[in-house]
């Protein structure tokens, strides 16, 4: 299944945006990472076996104190994540 890169502008940067992305990420079956951009936005990279599993995260996310924080969202289709365990912070 493809995976999903999403980067979130707004204010995604020193508000716990990535710590709680990864405790959400805790209540679903997905994998992928999640790391701060050097110009302020914040990227995500997720999977899922189940499409379902990974629009119901993502709408979490959006759902969450987080959407608040979000001022856009540009979401692409990436090559499925592969050798990835779990769903972990990139520093």
């Amino acid at each position: 299944m493809p995976a999903k890169q999403i980067i979130y502008s707004g204010r995604v940067q020193g508000v716990g945006f990535r710590y709680s992305t990864k405790q959400i990420a805790s209540g679903y079956e997905v994998i992928g990472t999640v790391k701060n951009l050097p110009d302020g936005r914040v990227e995500m990279q997720v999977m899922s076996q189940d499409s379902d599993e990974l629009t119901d995260f993502l709408a979490a996310i959006d759902e969450s104190t987080l959407g608040s924080l979000i001022k856009e969202r540009e979401i692409s289709t990436i090559p499925a994540l592969t050798g990835q365990r779990g769903f972990i912070i990139v520093k």
